[in-house]
Order: structure tokens, then sequence, then C-alpha cells
């Protein structure tokens, strides 16, 4: 059984390796191996991931069953749009997919900002699995991107919206 936790920096290298396995297992198919490897390099660096750990109004969270890492999430608080937490990272390992994972990850992350309306989040439009657990978790489409991430990246984007209930 996972429990979720804020991710700390002796996790940093678990953290890692999951995410490299996972986009592997999610975009080679899409992007190719090399350029996946190269997104991941550049976008899950250590020094990227640590700086996640330490920035304000933000959360990264692991799902963690004292022997592994089977999932992480991030969000953040936008700072260009009004009462919006952007959804940045949600991934779990493929062995642990489809396990209550993501979704506990998920739930833990929309009671993290009490002061947020929406929650936002870009998702590939390729991503069939993903498309539809935010779906399932009452997110709808309210746009798309042609350069997700840094620069003129060329990856398209989906941009899906959830309306959160505060208590």
């Amino acid at each position: 059984m996972f429990f979720v936790r804020t991710a700390g920096e002796q996790d940093l290298e678990k953290v890692r390796a999951l995410l490299r396995e996972t986009w592997h297992a999610t975009y080679d198919h899409i992007y190719g191996a090399d350029k996946v490897s190269e997104l991941h390099a550049s976008w899950h660096s250590l020094a990227s991931l640590r700086a996640r750990l330490t920035k304000k109004n933000a959360e990264f969270l692991v799902a963690d069953d004292g022997r592994a890492i089977g999932g992480m999430g991030y969000a953040a608080m936008s700072t260009e749009m009004t009462k919006t937490v952007m959804l940045h990272m949600l991934y779990v390992g493929p062995r642990y997919q489809r396990q209550g994972v993501g979704r506990d990850i998920f739930a833990e992350l929309e009671t993290c900002f009490p002061d947020a309306e929406i929650m936002r989040l870009e998702v590939d439009p390729q991503n069939e699995p993903a498309i539809a657990f935010y779906k399932a978790h009452g997110f709808v489409e309210v746009g798309r991107t042609d350069n997700n991430g840094p620069g003129q990246s060329g990856i398209p984007t989906l941009v899906f919206e959830k309306p959160l209930v505060n208590n």
C-alpha cells in the first residue's frame, strides 16, 4: 500500500528514475527514445527537481510504500492566472498504474491549495490514458498549445481545467 507524503531531498534520485521509466514507457512511441531521453535530461534534472522542493506556493508529493516510490505529483499556484493552481506533473510508474496511486496523489494535491478555484494542466494529445484519467476526474479541455515547455519545443499539448471545490 502506498502512502502519499511530501517529497524530500532523499527522494529525488528515485523520483528521477521513476520519471525516466514512465516517460520512456509513455512517450517513446510518440517522440522516439532519443527525444524522450533529451527531454527527460533537461526537464527532470536533479537541479530542476530540487528547485521544485523549495518553491513557495507549491506541493511536491510522492507515493511511497516503504520500498519504492510508485508515483509523484507536483503542482504550484500560477503566477499569471488568479486563483489557479497548475498541475505540472502527475506520474505513476508503469507497474503501479491502474492501482489508485495516481488518484490518491491527485486527491491530495486538490486539497493543498485552499485559495485556488481552478486547477489547470497540459497533456500530450496522444497520451490517451492520461486524458481519460483527467476527464474521469472532472477536467475539461479549454485550449491547446503547439510548444509545451521552454522554447519552441514543437510538442503540442491540450489544456485542461477543473473547478475546485473549497471547503
